[in-house]
């Protein structure tokens, strides 16, 4: 039996969202005062008493849900992951919390990496796209099909959980794909209110403003596993962490292919760790006999 820790990336952002762990935790409070000033903004007061549009900029969102997640996990009495993960922004917060990245240096990078997402999304206006109750073969072929077709930019982003994918690409290219996979039998095909399109070739401008920094940065060897995005499976080595954290940017985020992999590897159990409860629900539509629970 093994104990996994996940930690969740942007969209699980709220608006007070770390105030009690502020309020009533000196290490935390520690963190924050710190993290504000690598910032240079109180981005915790954004935090506690932003608007739910101030927490939408990815700038923001990002190095929020950060904080929030690493803090938490920071003032837990007795965490000892066998296994952890992050979807997205969230593999920062489980680098940290397998001891690969000092809590200072991720959220440097996590800084970098917001910044040169938003200018990537305002140099190429974009968008993402959920499909539900349509096999992820099915979608695939259809992204595939309208790229061969248009040379337009639409490609798998999410592998969220069995019937929930969601698409990343252009705007006309995520239209074009939404018509076709209802047309297939999607039960949804939405458009998602996102500033641009995450993990696809779009974001090849920020990938590399992020891999310098990365670059730039000391990666410690593991204390347990990760199971990143891109390689949905265990990795165990600091260069190979490195390598696959600077491709994420543009590739899916394989996630139910990680949670399957971290079952077949021993995990029972799942804590999601940060603000909301979107993890927990991912985790058990992929395997309902996982226990799962959360820190927040």
């Amino acid at each position: 039996m093994a104990h996994a820790y996940v930690f969740p990336g942007q969209g699980s952002q709220f608006s007070g969202m770390g105030k009690t762990l502020y309020d009533s935790n000196s290490l935390a409070k520690e963190m924050f005062e710190q993290a504000n000033e690598i910032a240079g903004f109180r981005i915790s007061d954004t935090m506690f008493t932003g608007t739910d549009e101030d927490l939408k900029k990815t700038n923001v969102t990002q190095p929020a849900v950060f904080l929030h997640s690493v803090i938490a996990y920071k003032t837990l009495p007795d965490a000892k992951p066998a296994m952890v993960a992050g979807h997205s922004l969230g593999e920062f917060s489980a680098l940290v919390a397998n001891g690969v990245l000092s809590f200072e240096d991720a959220f440097k990078l996590v800084n970098v990496r917001a910044q040169a997402m938003q200018k990537a999304c305002e140099l190429n206006p974009s968008t993402m796209a959920a499909v539900l109750a349509l096999a992820d073969e099915v979608a695939e072929e259809i992204c595939a099909k309208v790229h061969n077709e248009t040379g337009v930019v639409v490609v798998p982003a999410n592998y969220n959980c069995p019937g929930q994918l969601v698409i990343s690409g252009s705007i006309i290219g995520i239209e074009m794909a939404c018509a076709q996979m209802k047309a297939a039998g999607a039960k949804r095909a939405l458009v998602l209110p996102v500033g641009g399109a995450f993990h696809s070739p779009l974001m090849l401008p920020a990938k590399e403003e992020l891999a310098a920094a990365i670059e730039a940065t000391t990666f410690n060897e593991p204390t347990c596993p990760v199971y990143q995005n891109v390689a949905a499976k265990a990795v165990v080595s600091a260069a190979s962490i490195k390598a696959n954290l600077i491709e994420q940017l543009t590739g899916a985020v394989r996630w139910t292919q990680s949670v399957q992999s971290m079952i077949i590897d021993g995990a029972t159990h799942f804590t999601e760790v940060g603000p909301g409860k979107v993890l927990q629900g991912l985790v058990q539509k992929i395997n309902k006999e996982m226990v799962v629970d959360g820190v927040s």
